[in-house]
Formats: structure tokens, sequence, C-alpha cells
């Protein structure tokens, strides 16, 4: 409690009287010293004395409680802060900072760490600023007396002035790490989001070195995807370079790219950086050949032309070639079947052949079908829906094409009613699990016809009579093979018997036999959803009971699945940072990216006071480098004074108050001053009477 002293005046007459007797008093006097009158100087003091009774001064004296200012210390914690001894920095710097302010009279210490979350998603790097508002925010702006930052300069929320800031107040940075540090970053400038199956995809990289290495030098860069290495390159430092990678599948492709270290270099967190490209396909062709005119045509037809991601080329061969009746070989067909341009010149531009109820009747030669063996074993897709002739001479298993496909008819046809049944192992194969009205005991119409055939290879996923083979899919070399023995699929299109689900089975099979990703029967998924990663394992076997995940951070975790029927196991943990998760179960290698894959925090990560200068030079602060100026002494400066200088930094002693109470007293007694007019009035008399 301190006290405080001022003058006020409480005038028993208006100003404005005071003022016109001040005025005729101020004429007389000059009047009096003009005419060189005896007592003028006894008269002004009388005047004086008169005036001042009239205006009733008083002595004021309040009774001041000083607040306390208050002093905020912004720890940084991000993930830049633990690179070498910078977190060992901090702690000591923490330490003394605390004791010195503590020591400090009539202030109030905070401290707050921040950026703890600056690899997080939506993070948006580290963001010290916002936790220094929040600190304050039940402070008036009168109040602060500053604030001390202890950090390695990397924050991200820097405001743009005082306006921004919120208060006028010095604001230090004690910076950690060294001046000297070296470190090399690579950074992906310009990346797809998209892009074309079995096309290369341009990508901007920059490699970028402090200090600086010598015009025209290199580095090499490794490039994988999806964990595989591919090729390494030697890039130029300092420059913008395009490089190119190749899209061989459909959906997320993984790529990555990690440059070579420097001797003595700060990390290699930031020497390595992630893209995710999606993979699309530009449009499906497929090849529809029908061996004959019959009720089922138009069902394969109309389902592939309802896809506007698929181009279809479709020939019927109405007329079999042994047929002699005379009619004119122009007229056989309005097309002529291109034979060598869809069997040799353009056979690897398809995604997809369909054989539909197809025999061998000479039309396509034995090479071409060699051709289309070739075609499969190198990654393409065929399927053949088998009708009666399946089982005969002339079925496409006599020709080359019967090392392809997985079962071997018996020569024997079934003919009779039964109910199209998914086996143990299609209720796990994502192609026929979880199909319309399916299940153990389906409600499918019924077909009645069915090849008999022995499975060679593959997996049975759907069954007729007597658990007889139905669907029949194969992998082939690189490339698939599915095997429908029957050609009544049609019957459901036509809703026979309430019919079944014809278009979601043959678009399932034929995207299965396009290796879209959705549909691997053994693969493994993961996605990070509402700050959660959620992993999906599905497998025609058993699950796995773990998989390992590793956080962008690098830290690993053993998250357990748990069966969720039909051959899926999942299981879910909390992903908090920003960037890239790997999941891996041993066998098969998943991805999921949580907001960022290329966090700011780890972008750039050197030491630098030059992201808060602007700042902190607005705010009167001062910047003091830990490593080599050591501890500044902390003072209080008054409003207006220098805030920092060689070895010292201040914060502002505002000296805000409440009054708690006022007294107030004449100036001097009424009586005293009547006297001493009178006093000083006849003085004046008497010099004059002389």
């Amino acid at each position: 409690m301190f006290g405080n002293l001022q003058i006020e005046f409480s005038p028993v007459v208006p100003w404005p009287l005071i003022a016109g007797i001040a005025i005729a008093a101020l004429l007389v006097l000059l009047l009096g010293a003009w005419r060189r009158a005896r007592g003028t100087a006894w008269r002004a003091l009388a005047a004086v004395g008169l005036i001042g009774a009239i205006c009733n001064p008083s002595v004021v004296r309040e009774e001041r409680n000083y607040i306390d200012d208050v002093a905020v210390v912004v720890v940084d914690d991000s993930a830049s802060q633990h690179i070498g001894n910078r977190a060992e920095q901090t702690a000591a710097a923490l330490a003394e900072v605390e004791k010195r302010i503590r020591a400090l009279p009539h202030l109030e210490l905070r401290v707050v760490r921040a950026g703890a979350d600056s690899t997080a998603a939506g993070g948006g790097g580290t963001r010290l600023f916002e936790a220094l508002a929040r600190t304050l925010g039940d402070v008036p702006a009168r109040r602060i007396a500053g604030a001390v930052l202890i950090s390695d300069g990397q924050v991200h929320d820097v405001p743009a002035g005082l306006k921004d800031l919120g208060f006028d107040a010095p604001v230090h940075l004690l910076l950690t790490g060294t001046a000297d540090e070296i470190d090399r970053r690579l950074t992906i400038t310009k990346a797809p989001t998209y892009g074309l199956v079995d096309n290369d995809v341009p990508m901007t990289v920059r490699i970028d070195d402090q200090p600086e290495s010598a015009i025209g030098a290199t580095a090499k860069v490794t490039i994988a995807q999806d964990g595989q290495p591919k090729e390494t390159r030697d890039l130029p430092i300092g420059v913008d370079q395009e490089i190119t990678v190749h899209l061989d599948h459909p959906g997320p492709t993984l790529v990555e790219l990690q440059v070579e270290g420097r001797p003595q270099e700060l990390s290699l967190v930031n020497n390595s950086a992630v893209a995710v490209i999606n993979g699309v396909r530009d449009r499906l062709r497929v090849l529809l050949v029908s061996g004959e005119p019959h009720a089922g045509e138009r069902t394969w037809r109309n389902i592939l032309k309802s896809d506007p991601a698929v181009d279809l080329v479709h020939f019927t061969i109405l007329r079999p070639p042994e047929k002699q009746d005379g009619t004119p070989i122009n007229e056989l067909s309005l097309i002529a079947f291109p034979i060598r341009e869809l069997f040799e010149v353009k056979l690897k531009e398809f995604d997809l052949i369909i054989f539909d109820r197809y025999r061998r009747r000479g039309v396509l030669p034995r090479a071409y079908f060699e051709n289309i063996a070739h075609y499969v074993e190198d990654g393409g897709a065929l399927l053949d829906a088998a009708g009666v002739s399946m089982g005969g001479p002339l079925g496409l298993y006599q020709s080359p094409l019967g090392d392809v496909l997985p079962g071997e008819p018996t020569g024997e046809v079934i003919e009779k009613g039964y109910r199209p049944a998914v086996t143990d192992v299609g209720l796990r194969h994502p192609v026929t699990a979880d199909l319309p009205g399916g299940g153990s005991k389906p409600t499918w119409g019924r077909w009645f016809r069915l090849v008999r055939a022995t499975v060679k290879s593959g997996n049975t996923v759907m069954s007729g009579p007597d658990n007889e083979p139905l669907l029949i899919l194969n992998r082939y070399g690189k490339g698939r093979v599915a095997q429908l023995l029957s050609d009544q699929i049609w019957l459901w299109s036509r809703g026979y018997e309430g019919g079944g689900p014809q278009a979601e089975l043959l678009r399932r099979v034929a995207h299965w036999l396009m290796k879209e990703p959705e549909l691997e029967e053994e693969d493994l998924r993961s996605t990070v959803i509402d700050g959660r990663l959620e992993i999906t394992r599905r497998s025609l076997g058993e699950n796995p009971k773990t998989v390992e995940v590793t956080t962008p951070s690098g830290a690993k975790a053993t998250v357990p699945l748990t069966d969720a029927g039909n051959g899926k196991a999942t299981g879910a943990m909390a992903a908090p940072e920003s960037g890239l998760y790997r999941v891996s179960d041993g066998a098969h290698k998943a991805f999921a990216a949580s907001g960022d894959l290329n966090p700011i925090e780890l972008t750039d990560l050197r030491s630098t006071g030059d992201r808060l200068r602007p700042i902190v030079e607005a705010t009167d602060g001062g910047i003091e480098r830990l490593a080599s100026d050591g501890l500044p002494d902390i003072r209080r400066v008054r409003p207006g004074r220098d805030a920092a200088g060689r070895g010292w930094i201040g914060l502002r002693a505002n000296e805000d108050y409440v009054v708690a109470g006022v007294d107030q007293a004449p100036l001097l007694p009424a009586m005293v001053i009547l006297l001493l007019g009178l006093g000083a009035t006849m003085l004046a008399w008497r010099r004059e009477g002389r």
C-alpha cells in the first residue's frame, strides 16, 4: 500500500465569478504598477490570498493497492525441440528463468507449454502464440509485463503485428540450438492427387542444404513405391527438379522419396517426403466374344454397357463356318470379324476378355488362343462363361487355354434344377461375400444347367447341385481367370423365381479380374477416421491376431484384431499424429494418411530467430541464443523505456492499481488565508500612507 498526493479545488463560488474577480484584481494591480503606487506588492499578495481562499484548495491522498503484473513464459515442446540437446537447453533455461522472475516484486509468473501437438492431424505446426493468447485471456492488457519464449524459433503462428498480438508489451526469445547447424531437407513441391494406371506421373521435388552446398552439387535420392525401392537418382541441390513415377495398379500408390544425409547433419527426419497418388483407369476395355446367339447374351452386354467406365467391344458368331447354303461371303456378316487385329495386334490393350458360350469352330486359329494364354500369364484377365459345348471336344479347355482354366470339364452336363450357393470359401471371398440374398441359405432363383468339372486350382466360391463347382476364381501367372460353369445366369436377370444379384455378381467378378484393390481376397487396409486408425484384414484362411503399426514419429504399437466374420478381422487405435501410419502383419503392408503427410513442423529443423524477429522488434523485445549468449539478466522497466539490451531483457512495470480509500484535508485553513489576505491589505495601506 502506497500513498499518493494531489491538490483539488472546491470553489465556494462558480469559476466564472472567480475568473472575473481575478481579472478585476489584475487590472487594479496593473494600474497601480503603472502609476508606481506604493504597496502594490502587498496588494498583489492580498489578492492572491483572497482568491485562493475562494478557490478552497485541499490535499487529496489516495490509498492505492498495486496489482501484480503478469509475465508469461511459453515453452516450446514441439518435435523439432527434441533434436540434439535442445530439450536439455530448454529445461535448464526454464528453471533459471522461473527463479529470476519469481524474485522480482509485484510480478505474477505463468508458465505454459505448447507445440507438443505440432505434428498432430490439423495441428498446423508449432503454435506458441495461440497458447500465449489463451494464457492471457483473463488478464487486462494494462497488466501484461511481457512474454518470454523458449524455442528453436520454428513457430508457425507468428502475429503480423501488435494488433494481431493483442497487447503492447515486450516479447523476448530465448533461442535453443546452435547457429552452425547443418541440415538437408527434401520437399515435394508439386504432386498430383490422381494419375492414370499404366502411365507415368510427373512430380516436382527440391533438395535444400543449410549451409548451402557448392553450385551444381547433387545428392542421391531413392524412390520407393508401396514400400518397395524402385530406383535411385542423382538430383541437383537447390533447384526444383521434375521426376516421374509409374503407376502400375489402381487405388492409392505410396511414393516415398529419401535423400542421402550430409556429414554431421542435424537430423534425417526431413530427408524424406511422401506423396499418395490414386491410380485410376482411363476407361476399362473389355472384349466380349459370344459363341452363338442365346438368351443370356444380352445380359452380359447390358451389364457391361451400363458401366460408363467400360469400353465394350462385342462380337457374336451368328453362323458356324461349316454351314454351307450358298450365301455370298460379303453377306455373311455386317462387320467382318477382325480376328488378327483383336487377338494379335491389339490384344494387350484389353483389360478383360470374356468368352460367352464359346466353342471352337475354326473361327480363331490355335495361335490366337496361345496369344490369349500368354496375355493372361503376363497380367491379363480372362472370364469363361461355359456353355454345353464346354464339356465336349470343341470346348475352350481343349485349346491352349486348357492350361489357364482352373476347372477341367469331365464331359458331363448336369441338367436339373438347383439353387446356386456360396461355398465356405465364398463366404469369405469379397467377390461373393455379402451378396444380396446370399449367405449360408441363399434365396435366389434356380438354374437348370451345369457343366461338371474337376477343380485343378483356384478357389471355388459358388457351387451347384451336389456341391459341384459353379464359379472358380484363380490367379495364373501375373493375371487372373474366372470360370463360370453355367450359361444360365440370365435367369436371374429375368426375375425367374425371384431372380438373383446377377448384376452385382458379374460386376464383382469383372472388377476382381481387373485387380480392383477393394476386391482383393488377401488384403490389409487401414484408414484414419475422426482421429482413429481403423484396420481391416481380409483373408480366405485364418487372420492374424495382431498387426504392427508404425506412427509418423516412428513409434511402434501392436494392435489386436477381432474377428468380424466373412473373412474380416478389424482393429483400431488412436491416431493423434499427422502424417503416414504404416501397418504390417508380416505378410502384407498398408498405410493410412492422417492430415498433412509432410508436417510443416518437420520441414525446417534449423534453429533460427528470423521467423520471430519482426514481432520481437515490434514490441522492443530481444533475442538471445542460449548456446552462445547465455541466459540474460531479467529486469523491470518502465513503460516507454528500452526493454532489452546487451545481456539483459526487461519486463514492463505497469504499476496498475485499485483505489482502496481517499483522505482529503484543506491545504490551508480558511482563517489562515483570511488573516493572510487582511494582513497584506493593511500593510499595503500602511505603505501607501507613508
